[in-house]
């Protein structure tokens, strides 16, 4: 590990990352460092964690909690009033679908600064509506960017092509949807790191899918004996997502895989994979199942502000469909 560095903040500087060198003891070469891993602002190393700072940047833990803390009180994160948040709230904008059912379910719609999980089994209409979403947050802005990490191959740019709505460019809808192909759960979480880089670009970010969350989180962690270590991942992974929703107020659309507990005999069995770990940190949960006659229910089994219910809708070429 390298000596803490103790020179003075550095006027002047015109590097990524420079405005770190307000900091006491961050210099030119630590704020570089931190730069490096995506802490470039002050905002960014305010919600870090001291291990976070140790790790990219080589100073001791010590250093690292009088960093942060001087982060967080210059941003001036303290505490605020209800009617603040209430305020702040009406920034907060919902991606729709045409499915008025699906949209009254969730309050309007999917709403930004949240993480949205929908489990269920295959076929359930996940992924479908991860292609869906990817189209429609363009609608109101064409310029909207979304970002689909793809784990199991789900990604269908013909899809993409039937749900286009009318009046849209096909080829800029196709554009605005930056893909990535994740190979394995570390892979995985660098590339939801990454989306911050996109945003630094210009991009205006405002979707952000993982279909799905847990499939190589559940293939590489085999056994009781490294569940601790695979909900500790994931939990990372969960946080990173929530800090992308909350800086950038962007809506994140997660799937999850489900098992069937051997245990329960009457009702549904089925369970979401991951835990109190995804439950606790998405904002909203949404059970998917097959219904009758091809329809699809999703129902409500979690949220902030809204009550438990369920709606019916339909998956058909052009997309999600009332009943």
């Amino acid at each position: 590990m390298e000596s803490e560095e103790v020179d003075e903040p550095v006027a002047g500087l015109a590097f990524r990352g420079a405005e770190l060198t307000q900091l006491p003891g961050v210099g030119a070469a630590t704020a570089e460092k931190l730069a490096a891993s995506g802490f470039d602002t002050l905002l960014s190393v305010a919600v870090a964690t001291p291990g976070e700072i140790v790790d990219m940047a080589g100073v001791t833990e010590q250093a690292a909690r009088r960093i942060i803390q001087s982060a967080r009180e210059k941003m001036e994160m303290g505490f605020e009033s209800a009617d603040e948040v209430l305020k702040r709230r009406e920034g907060i904008y919902k991606i729709t679908t045409k499915s008025s059912a699906l949209n009254n379910l969730l309050g309007g719609g999917f709403e930004s600064g949240a993480i949205t999980e929908a489990f269920g089994a295959y076929g359930a209409g996940k992924s479908q509506l991860a292609h869906t979403l990817c189209v429609n947050v363009q609608r109101d802005n064409p310029e909207n960017v979304a970002v689909f990490i793809d784990t199991e191959s789900t990604f269908r740019p013909e899809r993409i092509k039937q749900l286009i709505l009318p009046g849209m460019d096909p080829d800029k809808v196709l554009r605005n949807i930056r893909v990535a192909r994740a190979f394995n759960s570390d892979h995985q979480m660098l590339l939801a790191e990454k989306v911050e880089d996109l945003i630094k670009k210009g991009l205006n970010v405002k979707l952000v899918v993982v279909d799905s969350l847990t499939a190589h989180f559940r293939a590489e962690f085999i056994g009781r004996g490294t569940l601790a270590e695979r909900q500790q991942k994931l939990n990372k992974h969960m946080h990173s997502l929530m800090r992308l929703a909350t800086t950038y107020n962007l809506c994140v659309y997660v799937t999850n895989q489900v098992m069937a507990r051997p245990d329960v005999f009457f009702g549904d069995p089925t369970e979401a994979i991951g835990g109190h770990v995804v439950s606790h940190n998405s904002t909203y949960r949404m059970y998917l199942r097959r219904g009758k006659k091809g329809s699809r229910v999703a129902k409500l089994v979690d949220s902030p502000n809204l009550p438990e219910a369920e709606a019916m809708f339909f998956v058909d070429e052009s997309g999600i469909r009332d009943v």
